[in-house]
């Protein structure tokens, strides 16, 4: 049957894909998902991030859902809406869950760690990274603590999300202009390439855990995308380790930690930015 006409209910769920122009990190792909899965008539979303896309599974009429996205202003556009044949993505997503927590868990010993040594070693760029696994943790946590709450609960969410992560931030610039501006001891090389070392197995491990999950779900790309930031900043606190070496100088490592702070702040009002929309 073709499908436009009565469709029984049992057969009433569509598959209809959005091209979102401007969905380009994590931020957005969390706000769209607070945005819709609150619908009872949403079912299912699924992001394409390398083609900036969504497919959704619904029932009803696709329009109240393209309002609701074109509300967020993110260049979204009705590509194809067509009966949904695949019951696969009308998942429960448990394992997501399970995979997200895992990942939390991890984050939160990483930024323990990572923290202590990074006090003791007088580095500002492993405190930085700390902070940002922290950002990370706090991200997941709050995403798995909104799940099945209002979508106005989940605007609130983000919200705390983003004021955490840019509070984060600006404490740690400021620490780092204090110790710029003071004397101090130069950090402790070894503390900084080895428990950098440390993290970087941590993400890896991450990383392996939510590829294998091979999942499309908003959620779980969006932990990749953070996993694979984190290994960056991870490989830019050893090579500061190894400046702070070669050059007897503090300053590789505090250049390195600005450079974290900034990412987090930019995440944060990025998020923040979403989340009054």
């Amino acid at each position: 049957m073709p499908d436009e006409g009565p469709v029984a209910t049992t057969v009433a769920n569509r598959r209809t894909t959005f091209s979102v122009t401007k969905m380009d990190c994590p931020s957005e792909e969390r706000l769209i998902r607070m945005k819709l899965e609150a619908r009872g008539d949403v079912h299912a979303l699924v992001f394409d991030l390398a083609n900036r896309s969504l497919d959704v599974v619904h029932s009803g009429d696709v329009e109240p859902i393209a309002r609701e996205l074109e509300a967020l202003h993110l260049g979204s556009s009705l590509t194809e809406s067509v009966l949904a044949e695949d019951q696969q993505l009308l998942t429960t997503g448990h394992d997501e869950r399970r995979l997200l927590w895992q990942v939390l868990l991890i984050n939160l010993s990483l930024f323990a760690v990572e923290l202590v040594f990074g006090y003791f070693a007088r580095s500002m760029g492993l405190v930085a990274d700390s902070f940002d696994m922290l950002a990370d943790a706090v991200v997941y946590g709050l995403s798995l603590y909104a799940v099945g709450r209002t979508a106005r609960h989940k605007g609130g969410v983000a919200a705390i999300s983003g004021l955490l992560q840019m509070v984060l931030a600006i404490l740690g610039l400021l620490e780092t202009v204090r110790r710029f501006i003071t004397p101090q001891e130069t950090p402790e090389f070894s503390a900084m390439i080895g428990i950098s070392f440390l993290a970087l197995a941590g993400n890896a491990a991450c990383l392996y855990l939510l590829q294998k999950s091979r999942s499309t779900e908003a959620h779980m790309r969006a932990s990749m995308i953070f996993t694979s930031n984190d290994v960056i900043a991870n490989i830019g606190v050893i090579l500061a380790g190894a400046l702070v070496y070669i050059t007897a100088s503090k300053l590789p490592d505090l250049a390195v930690g600005v450079v974290i702070f900034l990412l987090v702040a930019r995440g944060a009002v990025r998020i923040l930015r979403l989340a009054r929309a």
